[in-house]
C-alpha cells in the first residue's frame, strides 16, 4: 500500500536530503512495515511538486515513547520505477530522489 502524505518544505527537505529517516504521523491508517509512504511537499496552500517515495521499515507505537495515537515511522528511500522504467529524479544534490508530481 502507498500512503501520500502532506509534508512541510522543512521536514521534506530534510527527508530529501536523506538526514530524516523518519515520520512522526497521526496512527489515522493501516500502517505496516513493508508499505510505503509518499512525501508530497506542501506549502500550507498548495502541493509544490515535489515528491519523495519511502518504505516503512519500522514503526514505533509504544505510548512511553510517543504520544497516544501517533506513531514514529522508519524510512528507507526508494527510487519509483514506472513499468519497469526508472522514473527520472529531479536532478539534485540530494541523498534521496526527489520527482515531480
Amino acid at each position: 500500500m502507498i500512503h501520500a502524505l502532506k509534508t512541510e518544505p522543512v521536514h521534506f527537505e530534510a527527508s530529501a536530503a536523506g538526514v530524516k529517516g523518519f515520520e512522526v504521523r497521526k496512527n489515522d491508517r493501516p500502517y505496516s512495515p513493508g508499505d510505503y509512504v509518499a512525501l508530497n511537499e506542501w506549502n500550507g496552500e498548495c502541493y509544490t511538486g515535489k515528491c519523495t517515495l519511502h518504505k516503512i521499515v519500522y514503526i514505533l507505537s509504544d505510548t512511553e515513547y510517543c504520544k497516544e495515537g501517533y506513531v514514529i515511522l522508519g524510512l528507507e528511500p526508494c527510487t519509483i520505477r514506472t513499468w519497469g522504467e526508472i522514473q527520472k529524479p529531479i536532478p539534485s544534490n540530494r541523498g534521496v530522489p526527489i520527482y515531480e508530481r
